[in-house]
């Protein structure tokens, strides 16, 4: 049994890039979908262990922008599936306390599955445990391109001086303006790229890359991601 990270230093928001589904599928001669289903099931562990642990933020970057290209059935059969999640995991989301949200262009989303979403998360809003945020077609350079429309729409409309705008105030025109920047990201199935996430919310943010496929990316791997965090300095740029 391995030991639990030191609870003093665990991060306050964790990002996690959830790759390895299809391979996780194909190493085993089974299709794709399974590999999103038992994905599916890492989720659930994920979350129900940053509960534990009083992780007050975790993001998942459940569908991205460039999904969207990935072949129609299996498209369909993801949404289908997230729809299914959200419907039977609000109720234990709201015996766990957890708040859910949701960032990315949701308008794109297929109209069942945006009402659902809708009611998972007015039906949890009022949680004050683990705050569950779900990047669904997520794209970071669309995000920005979204937040400089945003800060433009502002100074046209006289809400805002152009001699204003710093990073502070560019931040508060992005999709994430209500949380703060992850601590931690963690990358499952080895792989070393960004993959169009959280950009500008990454800046300063510590990484964690593990070859481990997300459907076997569990509590004891978790804690493991977290021990490492709490041996980093972070320095933000400066010296100590």
């Amino acid at each position: 049994m391995t030991a639990r990270p030191d609870t003093l230093k665990i991060p306050r928001h964790v990002a996690i890039i959830m790759d390895g589904n299809g391979r996780w599928a194909a190493e085993r001669g089974l299709p794709r979908t399974e590999g999103h289903r038992r994905g599916a099931d890492s989720v659930q562990t994920i979350v129900e262990t940053c509960g534990e642990m009083g992780i007050e933020f975790l993001t998942l970057y459940a569908f991205s922008t460039e999904n969207w290209k990935r072949p129609k059935t299996e498209v369909a059969a993801l949404m289908k599936m997230l729809e299914r999640f959200l419907k039977t995991k609000t109720e234990e989301m709201q015996k766990q306390n957890v708040r859910l949200q949701a960032i990315g262009r949701l308008h794109d989303l297929p109209e069942a599955v945006q009402n659902q979403l809708h009611k998972s998360i007015a039906q949890t809003s009022q949680n004050t445990g683990l705050t569950l945020i779900l990047a669904l077609s997520y794209g970071a350079r669309e995000e920005i391109l979204d937040g400089i429309r945003s800060l433009l729409d502002s100074v046209e409309k006289g809400h805002l001086d152009k001699a204003m705008i710093d990073a502070d105030v560019f931040s508060k025109h992005l999709y994430t303006r209500y949380y703060p920047d992850p601590d931690l990201l963690i990358r499952t199935s080895g792989e070393m790229r960004l993959s169009n996430f959280l950009l500008w919310q990454l800046s300063y943010t510590e990484f964690y890359i593990t070859q481990t496929l997300w459907p076997d990316f569990r509590k004891e791997q978790f804690h493991e991601a977290i021990r490492e965090y709490t041996r980093r300095d972070r320095r933000f740029g400066g010296v100590k």
